[in-house]
């Protein structure tokens, strides 16, 4: 595989970065890689990864290793002043060998290496980071065909970047209500069977909970007030139920569709996530547009029986939703406290002749 196939293969932006290191390594012969991205902001080189043979302190993935840019001024003389006199991008061999070797030849002794080749990434028209491939002492030295090489490893890096920064984004925006930016269905789904899956092999000590809301007013708004008003009704709670959200570690927020939001919690237990409702109950009702939120939960730290799938935890959820719409409560309903939520969606898997009839109470 390829260097540009196997970055486009990797399954984050991680993953992408090791392997456009692993390859420039192994087509160059160097015993290491590394590669850094130029934060402009604090004028620093952070390394992302370090691949190879590594020395004491150098991690795969270090959390903050980073240079001052002032500390290699070649790296600016050639990303500015050649570059932007007309040039292209160069990339240069550096020595451990000499009187003068510089900072990254003293870097290159102190290491255990003989040369190196530095090739800056350019990436959408702007200076992104560097490559780095290193030997060791006693292997063959680099030369300026090398550094060529490497400027050809670097382009092809930066097209690996940019198509993986594509797909990063594809991704993201696969799995996001475009909208409010909350997560959408197709995540929550996602996120439900990887959880119910957990609470199957964990038993009773992996807590599994639900949080169906529906906006109330949201018609109203939209036909008096306009949708743009609509809009933002849906953008406000939608921030109401992020931050409620976040007093639960792990909690996923989604919106569903039209008016309808969701809550996916694992791990806290079941009044802490009534508890959280009960919060978003009261700031919902807040909020200058709407009519507050009717919220149904469903937590396998209830008793409701045994959930097989995420269907069933939906059903139950979204039966007391229904009932507390059509009750017009300012609080949650809770399935498992509410026997008659229960068996209401135990009785009718799609339910909708039960749901009128919550309605018809209202």
């Amino acid at each position: 595989m390829g260097l540009a196939q196997a970055m486009a293969a990797a399954c984050t932006p991680r993953d992408s970065v090791r392997a456009a290191a692993r390859g420039a390594r192994l087509a160059m012969d160097g015993s290491f890689a590394a590669i850094s991205a130029w934060e402009r902001e604090r004028g620093r080189l952070r390394v992302l990864v370090n691949e190879g043979e590594r020395r004491d302190g150098e991690e795969e993935f270090p959390e903050d290793e980073s240079y001052p840019v002032h500390d290699f001024p070649e790296i600016t003389e050639f990303l500015h002043e050649r570059w932007v006199g007309g040039g292209g991008p160069h990339a240069w061999v550096d020595s451990a060998v000499g009187d003068r070797p510089g900072r990254r030849g003293e870097a290159l002794r102190r290491r255990g290496r003989g040369t190196c080749v530095v090739a800056p990434i350019v990436l959408s028209g702007r200076a992104w980071g560097e490559l780095y491939v290193a030997r060791d002492e006693g292997m063959a030295d680099f030369d300026e065909d090398d550094a060529e090489f490497g400027e050809v490893l670097a382009a092809v890096i930066a097209a690996g970047l940019a198509q993986s920064d594509r797909l990063e984004e594809a991704r993201r925006l696969a799995f996001t209500d475009p909208l409010t930016g909350l997560a959408n269905r197709r995540a929550v789904d996602m996120r439900l069977d990887e959880a119910l899956e957990e609470h199957r092999r964990g038993g009773a000590g992996v807590v599994v909970s639900l949080v169906v809301c529906d906006l109330n007013g949201l018609k109203k708004v939209n036909d008096t007030l306009g949708h743009a008003m609509g809009d933002r009704l849906l953008e406000r709670f939608g921030s109401v139920l992020s931050l409620c959200g976040a007093m639960l570690p792990g909690a996923l927020v989604a919106r569903l569709g039209g008016d309808e939001f969701c809550l996916v919690s694992v791990g806290p237990s079941a009044d802490e996530v009534v508890r959280v409702t009960e919060e978003v109950c009261l700031r919902a009702a807040e909020l200058e547009l709407g009519e507050g939120v009717a919220c149904g939960v469903a937590s396998t730290g209830d008793p409701i029986g045994p959930v097989k799938s995420s269907r069933r935890l939906f059903r139950l959820a979204d039966a007391a939703q229904y009932k507390a719409k059509a009750a017009r409560s300012a609080k949650p309903v809770v399935a498992g406290r509410d026997t008659a939520v229960v068996r209401l969606a135990d009785a009718e898997p799609g339910g909708p002749g039960e749901r009128r009839r919550f309605r018809g109470r209202a």
